[in-house]
């Protein structure tokens, strides 16, 4: 939540500047987000390799790991900052309009160092949360939310002295921010006695290649798979964006609202990676099959809450995005679909989590693939510029994404039933100890 509401700031402050500055900002965070969440989703294997060592009580290597893997994360994290950076020539074949894409390529290339800093940041929070330690964690990440609000207000709006830099403030704002948790939380780590049972930061380790391989073979299906998902996200931003800044804007406004609602059964899913990775850490597989329901079941009362929530407040809620009266009717009618979205992003995003715990990703990366880039992108750009009678604009897309949502929630319950039954069949095949 604190991460989503970084950049709920980031657009809530940018919308009031101007329209243009949010419909910038919204293009800019779609490619960004996109790359970013694709080299973390590799970063992520970290979790369910550090839950299961964990689980099976082997700590020293849980911190050879973690510097085997730091390397992997300094050197994703600088090649995709200096991809982001660039970014601007690939804008120059978009047919956007001009306001907006001078504020991406500000917006691009003052967050890019920040990229960067967070990807290591992220190394070790993962590495952190396997051995279930999140609390630090929420502390860095909170605190970091709350400095992003007078960040954004100084650099977007040029208060105290520094210049008016729109859209691009809020890029300026986040580097800061990551790069000051990547520091507090690398100094957390090391003085910390929470951490000295796995000897973090003790020794100094070459990088390994058969860490490298397992962190790819685990993290790049991972990786993948959210890129797929994001993209869909991306595209969907980039398929509306010929339509104007109003709809581009109010699309913006729908999304993260429900992504920022989406938060709940996200930190279910998340959590679930680490339990279930300790319990077959802990060659318990039973257990984790109770945990798997158990994610299943919480994640589905989260997503049913948020949509309440969404309903009855809905208008209040796209209130605090803008005050332009176009944008704000138009988001207004968009979160119904944000509302209908929680349920079966819920559902597959506690499936998603505990299938990590198992470490299972190819599979979940391949269903990915078939529910989003062949149902939902198809089916949402032709009803968003043909429909069936007329073109639905915005909303079109909205229905695309939910059947997409909705297929991959349904495949990923089987999938998960399937690893379950696999790993009880396995464990009852083991000979048994007299």
């Amino acid at each position: 939540m604190s991460y989503m509401l970084m950049g709920a700031t980031d657009t809530i402050i940018a919308g009031r500047a101007s329209a243009t500055d949010l419909a910038g900002l919204a293009v800019g965070t779609a490619f960004a987000n996109t790359l970013w969440f694709f080299v973390t989703g590799v970063i992520f294997s970290v979790t369910p390799i550090v839950a299961q060592l964990f689980g099976a009580k082997k700590f020293k290597e849980i911190g050879r790991k973690l510097r085997e893997i730091l390397w992997i994360a300094g050197f994703l994290g600088f090649l995709l900052a200096c991809i982001i950076f660039n970014l601007d020539l690939l804008l120059a074949f978009l047919p956007i309009e001009d306001s907006i894409t001078n504020v991406t390529t500000g917006y691009l290339k003052a967050v890019a160092p920040g990229i960067a800093f967070i990807t290591i940041f992220t190394c070790m929070r993962c590495y952190s949360e396997g051995m279930t330690l999140t609390k630090p964690i929420f502390i860095i990440a909170f605190s970091g939310m709350l400095l992003n609000i007078p960040l954004d207000l100084i650099f977007v709006y040029g208060w105290f002295g520094f210049p008016k830099l729109g859209g691009m403030g809020c890029g300026v704002a986040t580097s800061i921010v990551s790069l000051i948790m990547m520091v507090v939380l690398f100094m957390y780590i090391a003085l910390s006695k929470n951490y000295k049972k796995t000897a973090p930061f003790i020794a100094f380790t070459l990088p390994s290649i058969k860490t490298t391989k397992e962190v790819f073979k685990l993290g790049l299906p991972i990786g993948i798979g959210i890129f797929i998902e994001l993209s869909m996200f991306s595209g969907a931003a980039i398929i509306l964006s010929v339509l104007g800044e109003v709809v581009v804007a109010s699309h913006t406004v729908a999304i993260n609202i429900a992504s920022l609602f989406f938060m709940v059964p996200l930190a279910i899913g998340l959590a679930a990676a680490t339990r279930v990775g300790n319990l077959i850490g802990e060659k318990n597989p039973y257990q984790a099959k109770i945990a798997s329901h158990s994610t299943i079941f919480l994640c589905i009362v989260g997503a049913l809450m948020n949509v309440l929530i969404i309903l009855i407040f809905g208008s209040n809620i796209v209130s605090l995005y803008t005050t332009e009266l176009p944008v704000f009717e138009l988001a207004l009618s968009l979160i119904i679909f944000a509302a209908i979205f929680q349920i079966p992003d819920g559902i597959q995003m506690g499936a998603l989590g505990s299938l990590r715990g198992y470490k299972d990703t190819f599979i979940p990366m391949i269903l990915l693939l078939i529910s989003y880039w062949v149902f939902a992108m198809p089916i949402g750009f032709y009803l968003t510029n043909y429909g069936f009678v007329s073109p639905l604009g915005a909303k079109g897309m909205w229905y695309g994404m939910i059947i997409g949502l909705s297929i991959f929630s349904i495949l990923s319950i089987f999938r998960l039933r399937w690893i379950i039954k696999k790993t009880l069949q396995f464990k009852s095949l083991e000979p048994q100890k007299l």
